[in-house]
This record gives C-alpha cells, structure tokens and sequence, in this order.
C-alpha cells in the first residue's frame, strides 16, 4: 500500500517511490551491473595470465621451470582473481533478474549481506595485488643485503606476463573499490527513507 508516492517494502523498509530516484535506481543498477561483468572478465584474465604463465630455463644443462606456483603471493593472487569471477557471475546474474523482473531492492538484510561481501572482495584483491606487486618488485631487483639475486634477468617472458597479470587484477581492485560504494549507497538509501519517514510522521 502506497500514499503520497510512500510505499512499504515487502522487508517493511519504508522507500519513497518517486520519478527520479526510480531513474537513479536505474542508472545505479546499470553501473552495478557493467562493472561486475568488468571484474568478472577482467579476474578471469588476470587468473589465466599468472595461472598459464610458465618458462624454462636451462642452466648448466639442467633444465629450471618457472610457474607461478613457486611463489605463494602467486598462488593467493590466482585464487583471489578466481573467487572474485565466480562471486562477480553470481551477482551478475541476480543483477540481470533482478532488471527484467523491475524489482528494487528492498531488504536490508540482502542488502547487508550484498555490501559486505563486495568489502571482503574488495580487501581480499588489494591485499593479493599488494603482496603479488612486492613479490614481483624482490624478483625485478632483487635484494643484496639478504643475498636475493634478480629473477627476471634470467626469466624475462615469464616475469612480464606476470606484470601483466598484477595490472589486470589492480583493475580488478580499483573497480571492486567502486562497486563497494556504489553497494554502500544501495544499502544506506534504505535507512536514508527510514529516516525520511519517521521525519514525516509516518
């Protein structure tokens, strides 16, 4: 039941059903949705990037294969890049519901869980990018005091497709960073016309 362009949502959170945040509503549910298809296809590009990089040298007629399994900040990357595409698909997919259904987002409590899990994803790609990006600074120049000699001279292809795959996955974190907000004003919209209406007397 409405009065006034004042509905109850089925989650009894009061939002206010005008013209123009029915239009900012759409705009938002646009941008949520273009930029989880980005971080879902970029993530799967930065996983297969460090996933499939290998190169192998021979020093002294022994033969040295370089994977990214060799190192663990690595690995962390290449999981976190698979769990954010497999996050991102699920929540895209609710998105494009969620848009042919017309429906708008009433529940606090998905709301809640929706911009929770959009900060641990968030968090989670800015600390594997952060500890992949240090990692990979140790094998470009190598550290003399701990007697750590420079990888990359010897592995140069193998250390350029990794470059390549942590600049993907800093995309990845800066458009996580994104959604995050655009996420936080989902939820707080809904305490925003709480607010509105208990100011109304409503």
């Amino acid at each position: 039941m409405s009065y006034l362009g004042v509905g109850v949502s089925p989650g009894n959170v009061p939002v206010y059903h005008g013209t123009n945040l029915k239009v900012i509503d759409r705009r938002v549910k646009v941008a949520e949705l273009v930029l989880r298809c980005l971080i879902c296809s970029l993530s799967v590009l930065a996983a297969v990037l460090v996933g499939t990089d290998t190169q192998i040298k021979e020093i002294f007629t022994i033969q040295k294969k370089a994977r990214f399994t060799d190192m663990k900040a690595l690995v962390f990357l290449v999981a976190a890049n698979g769990i954010t595409a497999a996050y991102s698909l699920v929540q895209g997919v609710r998105c494009v519901v969620g848009m042919v259904r017309g429906s708008v987002l009433f529940s606090k409590p998905l709301a809640l869980a929706i911009f929770s899990g959009d900060q641990a994803l968030a968090y989670l790609n800015v600390a594997a990018v952060g500890a992949a990006a240090q990692s990979a600074a140790f094998a470009k120049l190598g550290q003399t005091k701990l007697q750590w000699m420079v990888i990359c001279n010897m592995y140069g292809k193998f250390c350029n497709q990794i470059g390549e795959g942590i600049a993907v996955s800093l995309l990845v974190s800066i458009c996580m960073v994104g959604l995050s907000c655009i996420s936080a004003f989902g939820l707080f919209r809904l305490y925003g016309s709480n607010k509105a209406k208990n100011n109304s007397g409503w």
